[in-house]
């Protein structure tokens, strides 16, 4: 009996060896065939494509379409009650189509001899296989997007302000905002698309970030007081440069900075550009007087330099112009030009300080409104005072496009300063101290005038250009006078008329002679000649 069992086990285990033999046997067949496989099996999908028999070429081109349906798709990001929609593109999001067919070519080749041999059998017996598409994106990609449209998903909180109507200050309430975490959204998004999209049209909901509004209405009570003022006047300017002051006040009008706030002038005015309201109108540039879109604001800066001190506030940039102004005194301006020169100043208070810029059309006038806590009796003066004059020259210049007598002022004489402001401090009207609050210099800047030398005659132009290298006002205008083409022709003509009645006379003389020669009585010789 025991025999019997013996040879039936000895049976068994031949069976399971000859099994294993086989499976062996098919997998290595399998994988032989494999490597030299081109084309990919029967039965087998991408994206319920089928790309049965398919090279790998003519597989990626055949799921195209399933890769730009998700590069087309569009993806709703939603962040409170703002939405930005982009699409797959603009995400960047990349199908790795390559990779999905490699793993549909070669399917029942990789994995473990198991799955070998079960990826095999499946096809062998009729079943199918079908490879789904994975998107992926960089969370990098994605971080720079959602960096670049950031606007369209937050909502800026309003902070706490006030207004200024007939004297009288209003509180504007302040609202919280949102936004949203760059590097959490970008984790999220990246996820989703991996994970959870199937390329069709799709909405992410991205969680939002209170952003209290700074400020309070207890903290804007305790602005009441005009800690300091300044007004300046642009009546006699040109409409383009009334309007630059006007429109750049309006910019500056009503700011309130808390305890710690800077404020940058520049910032506030910029962009400096016809779109933003700006006119045409005289600046300096380079040390000349030149037409510019903006010219003027400076007198803005400077009206706000002038109240902001007087309010004692902390001056942290400024600048004086390259030439001086006739709107203060030296040392007294405040310059803004492009990224180089500018006015920032800091509230250093602890209480909220408010701008009033107003203007009238003919002149222009800052208050600086807080909680003034100097000891009373306390006020403040500022003095400028020279301490270096450097004159101009007027310089002569040939211009050889005019002629002689034309002559034009090309370039406006400035005088150049060294200059210091000082600050004066009062008490109850008497004089406490007196300290040097800072130091500008100016550039001298010479008068030119354009002389015309252009003339028919080269000796009027050789005698111009010889009294403008003498660079004598009288010596050049003799030499106007002289060689003007006025001139020349008057004495040309006065020439040519003493020539004719020269030759009249001794046409005269010749007649007279001829007429009383006795040699010549005989008329008939007269007819003859």
């Amino acid at each position: 009996m025991s025999r019997k069992y013996l040879s039936a086990g000895k049976k068994a285990i031949v069976l399971i060896v000859c099994a294993f033999v086989l499976f062996f046997a098919g997998v290595i067949y399998s994988q032989a065939s494999a490597s030299e496989r081109s084309v990919i099996l029967d039965g087998i999908t991408i994206n319920g494509i089928d790309v049965s028999g398919m090279k790998k070429d003519e597989a990626i081109e055949a799921i195209s379409s399933e890769v730009e349906k998700y590069q087309d798709a569009e993806i709703t990001l939603k962040a409170g009650k703002n939405t930005l929609t982009c699409t797959g593109s603009d995400l960047q999001v990349d199908i790795e189509s390559e990779a999905v067919v490699e793993k549909a070519l070669y399917y029942g080749e990789t994995g473990n001899i198991i799955e070998r041999f079960e990826a095999n059998q499946n096809l062998n017996n009729g079943g199918t296989k079908d490879f789904s598409i994975t998107p992926v994106v960089s969370s990098a990609v994605v971080a720079t997007y959602l960096e670049e449209n950031l606007s369209s998903l937050e909502k800026e909180a309003v902070n706490y302000g006030l207004t200024r109507t007939d004297g009288k200050f209003e509180l504007v309430e302040g609202e919280i905002g949102y936004t949203i975490d760059i590097d959490d959204a970008s984790s999220l998004i990246k996820d989703y698309v991996a994970s959870d999209w199937d390329g069709d049209d799709c909405t992410i909901e991205l969680a939002t970030i209170e952003v209290e509004p700074v400020g309070s209405a207890e903290a804007l009570q305790t602005v009441t007081d005009l800690m300091g003022s300044f007004t300046t006047d642009y009546s006699t300017s040109a409409s383009g440069r009334k309007t630059n002051v006007a429109n750049g006040a309006s910019k500056i009008n009503g700011t309130v900075l808390y305890p710690g706030d800077q404020i940058s002038i520049a910032e506030k005015l910029n962009p400096i550009t016809e779109e933003n309201g700006y006119a045409m109108a005289g600046a300096y540039e380079n040390g000349q007087t030149v037409e510019a879109v903006g010219g003027g604001v400076c007198q803005i800066s400077s009206t706000i330099y002038n109240a902001v001190i007087r309010a004692e506030l902390q001056i942290d940039e400024r600048y004086p112009h390259s030439m001086t102004v006739h709107y203060v005194d030296p040392s007294a301006d405040a310059a803004i030009a492009g990224d180089y020169k500018d006015l920032k100043f800091t509230n250093d208070t602890e209480y909220p300080i408010y701008l009033e810029v107003t203007t009238n059309g003919s002149t222009i006038t800052c208050n600086v409104y807080g909680n003034d806590t100097r000891e009373e009796g306390r006020t403040v003066d500022f003095v400028s005072e020279i301490l270096e004059t450097e004159e101009y020259t007027t310089v002569y210049q040939a211009d050889n496009a005019q002629g002689i007598g034309y002559m034009q002022k090309t370039t406006s004489a400035y005088t150049g300063y060294v200059a210091k402001l000082v600050k004066v401090v009062y008490m109850n009207g008497v004089e406490q101290s007196r300290e040097d609050f800072n130091k500008s210099k100016y550039k001298k800047v010479d008068a030119v005038y354009a002389v015309g030398t252009a003339s028919g005659s080269a000796d009027a132009t050789e005698a111009m250009n010889a009294a403008i290298a003498s660079q004598d006002l009288a010596t050049i205008q003799s030499a106007m006078s002289q060689w003007n083409d006025s001139a020349l022709a008057e004495a040309a003509a006065a020439k040519k008329k003493a020539k004719e009645e020269e030759e009249e006379e001794e046409e005269e003389e010749t007649t007279d002679t001829t007429l009383t020669d006795p040699s010549l009585t005989d008329t008939s010789s007269l007819i003859i000649q």
